[in-house]
């Protein structure tokens, strides 16, 4: 497991780093092969820390255009680009770790898929591990941001981003 910390003074530093992370994702980053789109990031954090706002900011980064919506009552928003499916999911409302499995979320953690998930912890240990969590914690007026690569796609995304010199309030 590899980890990377960093302070994210605003909302612009949240968009950035999405906006880093979205050609990976996507295959157009040049160290990264159009074999390689894809990945699961989960995202966690209190109400208000940011989770949707990075969403978005990633799908928006990827060339999502129009609304991007939240899919804290949906469940889950989908979206597809250049033959690349992504899915937004919100586990919040879940209060039994089998409801995803249940609504038949399953089937959509393909690795070649984007697949945001905010609030997996709802889902208690029936997800499989991403590549890469991302924890958003209040710190002053921004955030603290840890990231944590679970696999080698995950460990590649955080050797590949530029990530601004540690500082914090």
């Amino acid at each position: 497991m590899t980890t990377k910390r960093l302070y994210l003074p605003d909302e612009d530093a949240t968009i950035a780093l999405a906006a880093q992370l979205a050609p990976m994702l996507c295959g157009v980053h040049p160290a990264f092969g159009h074999e390689q789109r894809g990945g699961r990031i989960h995202l966690h954090g209190d109400l208000g820390a940011g989770k949707t706002s990075f969403a978005r900011a990633l799908l928006r980064a990827s060339g999502i255009t129009g609304k991007i919506k939240s899919p804290s009552y949906a469940l889950i928003e989908s979206y597809n680009l250049s033959n690349l499916d992504f899915y937004h999911l919100d586990f919040y409302r879940f209060s039994d770790s089998r409801e995803w499995a249940d609504a038949g979320f399953r089937d959509i953690l393909d690795e070649n898929a984007v697949v945001l998930i905010e609030w997996p912890e709802q889902a208690g240990a029936l997800l499989p591990p991403p590549d890469l969590d991302i924890y958003l914690e209040y710190a002053d007026h921004g955030r603290h941001a840890s990231l944590t690569a679970h696999s080698n796609k995950g460990k590649l995304w955080l050797t590949t981003l530029a990530l601004p010199p540690q500082e914090s309030p």
